[in-house]
């Protein structure tokens, strides 16, 4: 294990977040909140602190770097990013329990959403800048960005790669281009130039520009922290609109976006995984609009239809409407996207489409196979066949899904819940989600469970967001072996 490159990246992180905070501190000075400003100085002495003693101990890190290295490197940086990260919080005393503080602090940086707190509108701008900011950080990934704009070493290492796919969203990461660098980059690139066609077309919609800033970070990342205790209820329709718009669009591969600028709309066209996600989206909007035409009438259950199909299907996590209150049709519906989620290689969360892809090809050559025991079958993903290796990854993957929502269900079913509860607190946590049902649905929060759910939560959104594997091993003996 290296571990002084390990040390050395995190340390390059852990500098890489105070930078983003910065914005954090300004919004305190210019609206005269001093506690904030002072609690993001203090933050910054002890983040720099940490980042500056790992740099003097890694600094001379030896090379090889493989895919145990890539993994636990990323599981210990978004770790120490959330537990300082949410300093600010705690020590300004506007989160006054430091659990609730890294439950928020992990939710912001995994994308999912779910929150502690009972009055949004409580907290400074300051405070509510760098808790929507955290979306966009965790939304491509922090070590993504590192990548992009920041040279690990002069030469590339080959460990690049590693990190990418530890980091990345979806079952499997390849280049765009050769470099690895120029990869990231490209993906950020995507990334920035939607992040800001969001934010304006929300302040041409009439959103003010700090809400604007701020949930347009939730969208990009598809997080959903919001800035009003209603979410986004109390929004014009139109900026509404544009945000079912863009996430579906944030929950779209971003591979399709890069293959659409170098013009291979063939390849775009024909992307199976598109297909399934642009087929699920229509099928459940059409089918909730019909089951709640009768409470708001048709032209306003498809404009509430799109946007819950969208916050859900995209792990997003924004709310127009109390949708606990909808029938059990729609509810249910709501409920098997929490579990589909949103593509590959996107800023999505949940199974992602791929995933549900390769299952069901999988399960149908399972049936060929017993009708045809001789029959050699490949799967095939858009037309090019599918390593065996990542199929039994894949099959890996449900295992351990299913065995921590288990798990999880278990553990916080003895704060004494209803099952709906507790079966949505754990699908909305362990994808990325943000509210379930019942008494975390959209006009609630998940104040009211005790630490140790809180602590299993935390777990929960840190697996699903780093695809289960990178936390995993973390617990594992064998990875802190020498090799």
């Amino acid at each position: 294990m290296n571990y002084r490159m390990i040390g050395k990246i995190i340390s390059r992180i852990l500098g890489l977040e105070v930078l983003f905070m910065l914005p954090g501190l300004f919004f305190c000075l210019y609206d005269g909140d001093y506690n904030g400003a002072r609690a993001f100085g203090i933050s910054f002495a002890i983040i720099l602190a940490v980042s500056g003693v790992l740099y003097l101990l890694c600094r001379h890190a030896r090379r090889g770097f493989y895919a145990r290295e890539g993994m636990v490197t990323t599981g210990l940086t978004w770790l120490s990013m959330s537990m300082l990260g949410c300093l600010p919080f705690y020590i300004s005393g506007q989160i006054p329990r430091y659990i609730d503080c890294l439950f928020e602090m992990v939710s912001g940086f995994t994308t999912t959403g779910s929150s502690i707190l009972t009055d949004v509108e409580a907290l400074s701008r300051g405070m509510l800048y760098w808790r929507s900011f955290s979306h966009w950080v965790g939304g491509m990934g922090v070590l993504v960005f590192l990548m992009a704009v920041v040279p690990l070493s002069g030469q590339n290492e080959g460990y690049t790669l590693h990190i990418l796919r530890a980091e990345s969203p979806g079952p499997s990461v390849g280049k765009l281009v050769p470099r690895m660098k120029q990869t990231a980059s490209i993906l950020y690139l995507i990334y920035i130039a939607l992040t800001v066609l969001d934010f304006i077309c929300l302040l041409i919609a009439g959103m003010p520009a700090f809400d604007a800033m701020c949930i347009t970070f939730g969208t990009a990342g598809t997080g959903g922290f919001g800035v009003l205790n209603s979410s986004m209820a109390d929004y014009p329709a139109a900026a509404q609109t544009v945000t079912t718009v863009f996430m579906f669009l944030f929950g779209t591969n971003f591979s399709c976006y890069y293959l659409l600028l170098i013009r291979h709309f063939r390849d775009v066209f024909h992307d199976e995984e598109l297909h399934l996600y642009l087929t699920i989206i229509f099928v459940s909007i059409t089918l909730i609009t019909i089951n709640i035409t009768s409470i708001y009438g048709v032209r306003e259950a498809l404009h509430q239809a799109a946007f819950q199909v969208a916050t859900i299907m995209s792990t997003s996590g924004f709310a127009t409407a109390d949708f606990d209150q909808w029938p059990v049709f729609s509810k249910t519906i709501l409920l098997i996207l929490m579990i589909s989620g949103a593509c590959a290689g996107s800023t999505g969360g949940g199974m992602k489409m791929s995933r549900l892809l390769l299952a069901g090809k999988g399960l149908l050559r399972n049936l060929n196979v017993n009708l045809h025991p001789n029959e050699v079958r490949r799967i095939r993903f858009n037309k090019a066949p599918v390593d065996e290796q990542a199929i039994r990854n894949l099959y890996g993957y449900i295992i351990a899904y299913g065995g921590i929502v288990v798990f999880s269900l278990l553990i916080l079913s003895l704060d004494g819940f209803s099952i709906e509860t507790n079966l949505s607190a754990t699908l909305a946590t362990f994808n990325n989600i943000g509210p379930g049902l019942a008494s975390v649905g959209p006009t609630c929060n998940y104040s009211a469970y005790s630490d140790l759910s809180k602590i299993v939560m935390i777990f929960n959104m840190l697996a699903g967001r780093l695809e289960i594997y990178p936390i995993l091993m973390l617990f594992l003996p064998t990875t802190w072996k020498r090799a």
